[in-house]
């Protein structure tokens, strides 16, 4: 499940509007806030802080705006009841194998889905085509997951969840901001031409 949000930047936050006035920015309005995301700044280096890959809204010429993708992907519940099933029962062995397998079937359906975004977008046309280019992340944007260097807050997940609302795929979200059933990714994308991967610390 994804959505795009009109977005921009103010300071280190990212402003998310109300998808149904997307056309606001075109008429020269300012779509209505519906979330707010905070985000790190790097104390070093370049300075990064994932609200530069958007614009400040005061800074989109008419007709212009920027979006934002919330994603969640799962493989769904089935299989995570399944390893719980191998690991009750000690078969350690195949519990893994499924367990390691599920996981990563999670992970090829978020890059699979950001692959149809960059299509839909139609920012797709300079992605790589053989898989081990793929595999490197040749193409345009970046896809950003709570709890890693450049977004470390999860509880920022709720904000996510409250917009996409997955449960409606069976994904939720537990008390200490953790997806269930674990075979299940969330993230931002992010799709200007230089976003990519670094430590907000």
């Amino acid at each position: 499940m994804y959505g795009y949000y009109p977005a921009w930047a103010d300071g280190n936050e990212v402003v998310l509007g109300d998808p149904a006035q997307m056309n606001s920015l075109a008429e020269g309005k300012r779509p209505d806030e519906i979330g707010r995301l905070v985000f790190p700044r790097q104390q070093h280096g370049r300075f990064l802080c994932l609200a530069d890959y958007l614009r400040p809204i005061e800074k989109l010429q008419p007709g212009e705006v920027d979006v934002l993708e919330l994603q969640v992907a799962t493989v769904g519940g089935r299989v995570s009841k399944a390893t719980e099933e191998l690991f009750a029962d000690n078969s350690y062995r195949e519990y893994l194998e499924l367990h390691g397998l599920s996981v990563q079937l999670a992970e090829a359906l978020a890059e699979y889905w950001h692959g149809r975004v960059r299509q839909e977008l139609d920012i797709s046309s300079g992605d790589a085509t053989d898989v081990g280019a793929i595999l490197k992340q040749e193409y345009t944007g970046e896809r950003f997951s709570f709890g890693y260097p450049a977004c470390p807050d999860l509880e920022q997940q709720a904000v996510m969840f409250d917009l996409l609302q997955p449960e409606r795929i069976g994904v939720e979200l537990s008390e200490e901001f953790q997806l269930h059933p674990e075979q299940s990714t969330s993230a931002l994308i992010f799709h200007h031409p230089q976003a990519g991967y670094f430590n907000a610390t």
